[in-house]
């Protein structure tokens, strides 16, 4: 063989073993032999097809291979047009052999769009199939009789596939099972009635229809404890009680307030009278001395005037000594 043809042999082949590393690392071949002999439906164009739209072909066709080994109709499609929207395809896959398993109603548009709520898929169908118990927090509402009674529910709810997608959560079964408590508490005429049958307050919850617009289905609601509490009628008729003592209490200091500003008024009109009057005896001894100057009043009637004042001061002081005898024989 002549030297020419030799090196041209040796470059095609270097250039097919070039093209073939990069043709193996670019096409994940294992993988596809390995969905071929799983029966997975994927071609070779699949894999790079994915390769070009930087799509993990692993994160896609292992999850054909499970779906096509537990007899699920699933294409590379379906597969990726979910993990391109940002689902989890591992978990809507589980969801869909469970739910497969269990016989229950479920397709892959379904189980996605439940996925890409938000919520999780593979748990909504367990719970399907398991119901789950939702223990509420202690509740407490206030009988006719003003007593406190404080329950604790346990809701045992089975997922509604059909209203998973804008169906309300578990938030909402325990808002309105807590609000069903403290209406059945508060219609009962007594505490004791509540102590005594639990159980209608299960009826009465169960009656309301609960779990309309929500993602479960309520099966049962049980009274897991009942206690005590409070006695509010009581605590509100006291309170009630210090108020009306408050409010009375100013009325009444209001009312000596009123009454000491009265007669505070009395003593200073008094005093004022008082000088008045020391004002007015100030000016006899001016006015008696004027009459003496201008002959109105004479000595002889100067000295009858005080004959009488003397037999005027002597009077009091025997009235006064005698109504001071008339005491001291009473004592």
């Amino acid at each position: 063989m002549e030297p020419e043809n030799l090196v041209t042999i040796v470059v095609i082949a270097v250039i097919l073993i070039i093209l073939l590393s990069l043709f193996f690392s670019f096409v994940p071949v294992g993988l596809w032999i390995t969905a071929y002999f799983s029966g997975a439906k994927v071609s070779i164009g699949n894999l790079i097809g994915m390769k070009l739209r930087r799509v993990r072909p692993t994160d896609i066709v292992q999850p054909l291979i499970k779906a096509t080994k537990a007899g699920i109709d699933l294409t590379t499609d379906q597969l990726e047009a979910h993990y391109l929207a940002g689902g989890n395809i591992n978990q809507v896959v589980d969801a869909l052999i469970a739910a497969h398993r269990a016989n229950i109603d479920l397709d892959f548009e379904q189980a996605a769009a439940i996925d890409l709520a938000g919520r999780d898929v593979f748990e909504a169908v367990q719970v399907s199939v398991n119901p789950k118990v939702i223990e509420t927090p202690v509740i407490a509402g206030v009988a006719m009789n003003g007593i406190e009674v404080q329950a604790k529910a346990k809701v045992t709810v089975r997922a509604n596939i059909e209203r998973l997608v804008g169906g309300a959560g578990e938030e909402t079964i325990i808002a309105r099972v807590g609000e069903g408590i403290v209406t059945t508490v508060g219609s009962s005429k007594t505490h004791s009635v509540v102590l005594e049958n639990p159980d209608a307050i299960s009826q009465t919850i169960l009656r309301k229809g609960l779990d309309s617009g929500t993602a479960f289905e309520i099966l049962s609601i049980d009274i897991a404890d009942v206690d005590v509490g409070r006695n509010i009628g009581a605590k509100l008729q006291a309170d009630q009680a210090i108020a009306d003592k408050n409010v009375a209490q100013a009325k009444a200091e209001e009312r000596r307030a009123f009454a000491v500003a009265e007669e505070q008024e009395m003593i200073a009109e008094v005093q004022r009278m008082k000088a008045r009057v020391v004002e007015a005896e100030a000016e006899v001894p001016l006015a008696m001395a004027q009459a003496f100057r201008d002959g109105n009043l004479g000595v002889m009637d100067y000295y009858r005037m005080r004959n009488i004042e003397s037999d005027s001061q002597m009077r009091d002081a025997i009235a006064g000594g005698d109504q001071d005898h008339a005491t001291t024989d009473e004592q």
